[in-house]
């Protein structure tokens, strides 16, 4: 018996924009986990958010998080429905695939990260300023 393994790609994650996802994590089926790194949580995040950087700031550039996928199922199981969120959409994105491809079944990228749940005016009544973080990274390939 041969065993075809299939790799998901960007094409593979499915997107809810932030109202869905606000919706979703309303009715208490979905967890959020912010993909962000501890400084940007720190900033502002949703209330009930997991935070595991899927990317570290170091000093030759950024790095995905090789303890990501263990930190993840540390505290979720397969089958949880994640919104996954970082910043603008693109570390998420590459964490969706990641968790995809290590077997979670109900993996969603919430369009336009956490600035547009901030943009949205989910994030209280503090300026906008003070919560976003300024996005200089953002990949070519998202």
């Amino acid at each position: 018996i041969s065993v075809v393994s299939f790799l998901y790609s960007f094409e593979d994650v499915e997107s809810v924009d932030v109202y869905t996802a606000k919706g979703l994590l309303t009715i208490g089926h979905h967890r959020y986990l912010d993909v962000r790194t501890n400084e940007e949580f720190a900033k502002s995040h949703f209330d009930d958010a997991l935070n595991i950087p899927y990317m570290f700031k170091t000093d030759e550039g950024r790095i995905v998080n090789p303890d990501f996928l263990p930190q993840v199922s540390s505290v979720c199981k397969k089958d949880d429905n994640l919104i996954v969120a970082c910043n603008s959409g693109g570390r998420a994105t590459r964490a969706c695939v990641d968790l995809l491809n290590a077997g979670y079944e109900h993996v969603a990228n919430m369009e336009e990260g956490y600035s547009a749940w901030v943009d949205a005016g989910f994030a209280g009544d503090k300026p906008a300023a003070e919560l976003k973080t300024a996005c200089k990274f953002r990949p070519k390939d998202n």
